[in-house]
């Protein structure tokens, strides 16, 4: 296991710059886990981790040791990636086992590595087939198992669900977070997916533009967003923002008062966020219209209308109301973001 520690990363492609002075340190054992939209840098964050980009300025250190001028081979990390990459001419065992062939390890340390990895992912019935002959799931697996036999420091994912179906990716999750919990490998882990990052992680670092935005653990970013950009982008549903003008411990906006328990400027521009399940209908409060109930067994969601912005509200069971219907809404103030206009930083 080691540490991983970038300083002042950046990278530029030409003259496009990818990454701005990224700073970042991974504790040894820690599950981080990069996530943020499609050309945010963070798959160009971990393949220059891995030596697989250049790094334009500044260092990336493996437990303590600089490995800028390092190749990738000698960076003693193992990658999973999005597409498996596995030969489909080898059996899985041999697949397994490639890399510590190529280190000219002799046969028993290579069988009881293979035998090692496939006993923690349940592969040992299939040590004989050919990738062609599993499913998605278990390919995935496989390119799991040849990192571990490998017993890198430092384990490294590239969007390694993002080919799976819906259900599989569920269990995956699971299957990659026990791993780690009984490794204990130090993991850096990039997804676009945000369910992910908020199961699987023990920190998140979210990236936008080539910085991170927000560093911390999940439910704190959930809980406190630093910014407008962190509170959309973590959470399923998104976060309900919208404009308006801070009047004492409330702002007014869409005809009607939002209460929170923050403090700002009389006055102030600001945006309001609520989260849809601390949005609850109530028999009076602000008026809404609903537009649309999508039932999902034990949660219901429910999108409506308040002065011409839309709203999702999630409510725990059935819902009793139908399209068109005029109800009430009732923010819960204790758990109310607000966030200045211009800048979006919290408040």
């Amino acid at each position: 296991m080691a540490s991983v520690a970038f300083k002042d990363i950046k990278k530029d492609f030409g003259k496009t710059k990818v990454l701005h002075g990224i700073s970042l340190d991974i504790s040894d054992g820690e599950f981080m886990v990069l996530v943020g939209p499609s050309g945010c840098g963070k798959s160009t964050l971990l393949r220059m981790l891995a030596g697989l980009e250049d790094i334009t300025a500044g260092t990336i250190a493996i437990d303590g040791r600089v490995v800028n001028d390092l190749d990738s081979k000698d960076r003693d990390i193992a990658m999973v990636f999005q597409s498996y990459a596995l030969y489909p001419h080898m059996t899985v065992g041999e697949n397994m086992g490639f890399s510590l062939k190529l280190r000219k390890e002799g046969a028993s340390r290579i069988a009881d590595g293979v035998a090692r990895a496939a006993r923690i992912l349940n592969l040992e019935p299939f040590l004989g087939r050919y990738p062609r002959e599993l499913s998605g799931g278990q390919r995935q697996r496989v390119a799991m198992g040849r990192a571990i036999v490998r017993d890198p420091k430092v384990f490294l994912f590239d969007e390694p669900l993002s080919n799976l179906d819906a259900k599989l990716r569920v269990a995956m999750r699971s299957e990659i977070k026990a791993l780690h919990q009984r490794l204990k490998t130090t993991t850096v882990y990039v997804t676009h997916d945000q369910i992910e990052a908020m199961t699987m992680a023990d920190r998140i670092a979210v990236m936008n533009e080539g910085r991170i935005e927000q560093l911390g653990e999940p439910l704190e970013l959930y809980d406190r967003p630093a910014n407008l950009f962190v509170a959309q982008f973590i959470g399923s549903p998104a976060m309900n923002v919208f404009e308006g003008i801070f009047r004492k411990d409330s702002v007014e906006a869409l005809g009607a008062r939002w209460p929170c328990s923050v403090k700002a400027p009389e006055g102030q521009n600001v945006k309001y966020g609520i989260r849809p399940e601390h949005l609850s209908f109530s028999r009076e409060g602000i008026p809404a219209e609903i537009e649309v109930v999508e039932p999902m067994g034990a949660e219901t969601e429910v999108l409506l209308r308040i002065g011409g912005q839309s709203f999702v509200v999630m409510t725990h069971g059935r819902a009793s109301y139908g399209p068109g219907e005029r109800v009430f809404v009732s923010p819960q103030a204790a758990h109310a973001h607000v966030f200045d206009a211009a800048s979006g930083r919290r408040i």
